[in-house]
């Protein structure tokens, strides 16, 4: 069996969907990996330490694809490759069913096998497994660096001989992995930090940060199927949006993490909100890929409001701290697929929970 690892092709996209180490352990197990020429290189990771791994190599991702059983991605592969996949064979990486069915048509279509790595299910046994996780908290910890770039304020409080500095105030909205790791980052780079989520059962995981839990009462928990926040009734959202002007305005920072599977992200930050902050203020807003939290997000662009509020829509956080993203996505794959390993071949078993909530195609 060959698993195969293409050169991602999207605009931006840096990670490499195995490095190294993980590509050893696959080898052996006695699985070929084969690698498209300069795959990881983008991610640090060169083509000579996948050679020291046991990786073969191939100079194109057609050529590469053509001898695959196992297709490995971050993103997920361009008709191209897909067209020279033999039929039975086996495509993983983030597939975004939810947000395009009619790629997951054309995959079924090939008469391919497709696992969404994003459709892990949150159970304890597949921990080692979520990449969803493993990429938010990059995201994360991203965010809160690029709004401290941004502000034109310290973070920390300083007391120096010219005067005391206060420190900056953060709000995070949003208490999922990516919020949390936001919240730990700006505690530690000495930031006053507050946080919201419509979850009531993440209360104790912010207080346990050090940072305080804003509480608003939505006529109901909102904690859906997995962990996940489910989607507001407009009333509700209303409401919240109302609210939201007030908090917002009492911070320096507001990063928003806000998202609903297979849904537009919701927007909690309206023009009213942005218009309530100082100048100066920044807005992260982690959502921006999928329209947005806030009302005047712009995919991939810095923007600044008529007040002088700068709002960050840069989309695909983990790729800009490549290695590191490369590594944990690359050990999500392995403890995915490694179970399913005997003798060298891949056979998924369809009865395992993993499998049926993974497994699109």
């Amino acid at each position: 069996m060959v698993i195969a690892v293409p050169r991602e092709s999207a605009l931006k996209e840096r990670r490499v969907a195995l490095v190294p180490e993980t590509v050893a352990r696959f080898v052996k197990s006695g699985v070929g990996v084969c690698m498209q020429r300069g795959a990881g290189a983008a991610a640090a990771f060169p083509d000579g330490l996948y050679a020291a791994a046991g990786a073969t190599f191939a100079d194109d991702a057609e050529s590469l694809a053509r001898d695959a059983d196992v297709l490995v991605t971050v993103g997920r592969p361009g008709d191209d490759v897909l067209g020279v996949l033999r039929p039975g064979s086996v495509v993983v990486g983030f597939l975004n069913p939810l947000g395009d069915p009619e790629y997951a048509r054309r995959l079924a279509e090939r008469g391919l096998t497709a696992l969404a790595m994003e459709m892990i299910p949150r159970i304890t046994r597949a921990q080692s497994m979520d990449a969803l996780s493993s990429q938010s908290n990059i995201a994360g910890y991203k965010a809160v660096l690029l709004a401290a770039a941004a502000l034109p304020k310290f973070f920390p409080m300083l007391t120096t001989a010219a005067g005391t500095v206060p420190p900056a105030k953060v709000l995070v909205l949003g208490a999922g992995v990516a919020g949390l790791q936001a919240i730990a980052t700006a505690r530690r780079l000495g930031a006053v930090v507050s946080a919201y989520d419509v979850r009531a059962a993440v209360k104790e995981q912010i207080h346990s940060l050090g940072a305080t839990f804003l509480e608003f009462d939505l006529g109901g928990d909102a904690e859906g199927a997995g962990g996940y926040a489910k989607e507001l009734t407009p009333e509700q959202q209303e409401r919240q949006r109302a609210w939201m002007v007030e908090q917002i305005g009492a911070n320096d920072v507001v990063i928003t993490t806000a998202l609903v599977p297979g849904k537009r992200a919701p927007v909690l930050i309206t023009e009213q909100a942005v218009a309530a902050m100082k100048p100066g203020s920044v807005i992260v807003d982690l959502a921006a890929e999928a329209g947005g939290n806030c009302a005047l997000t712009k995919p991939d662009e810095s923007v600044t409001s008529s007040n002088g509020v700068t709002i960050v829509g840069t989309t695909n956080l983990p790729a800009t701290v490549p290695a590191d993203a490369s590594r944990l996505y690359s050990r999500n794959v392995y403890a995915l697929l490694s179970p399913w390993i005997a003798n060298g071949t891949l056979t998924i078993d369809m009865n395992d929970d993993v499998a049926k909530g993974a497994v699109i195609t």
